[in-house]
């Protein structure tokens, strides 16, 4: 098993950012009808930096430990740097090959980010 691979697990057993704020200043959810994964995410914004980020997800470990990934990655950075943020951003955080059925997984958690930024 490779690092990335054993990290994806640590972060699909284990993951960071995971629950719910209270009062946050925006939420999102996504979910995709094809294989039941299902990703909602709250934060908290001051002077247009995420100051905390939660998710909850339901879901393959995928698109879990992506969205574990992802939220420990856009703490304190500003919406405008977050859109920017694209597929190969996604891939290459993740750092593991993915075929066309996982892609969508680990992608959701950006599409729910993108959401939740706009």
């Amino acid at each position: 098993m490779s690092i990335y691979q054993e990290i994806i697990l640590e972060h699909y057993k284990n993951p960071h950012n995971f629950g719910t704020i209270k009062n946050p200043s925006k939420r999102s959810s996504i979910f995709n009808p094809l294989c039941g994964d299902k990703i909602e995410l709250e934060a908290i914004f001051k002077k247009g930096k995420v100051e905390k980020i939660k998710f909850r997800a339901q879901g393959c470990a995928i698109s879990q430990a992506s969205a574990s990934i992802l939220t420990d990655h856009v703490l304190g950075r500003i919406k405008e740097d977050l859109k920017k943020l694209d597929k190969d951003f996604m891939i290459k955080l993740l750092g593991i090959e993915l075929g066309p059925n996982r892609i969508k997984c680990a992608l959701l958690p950006l599409e729910a980010l993108h959401k939740l930024i706009t």
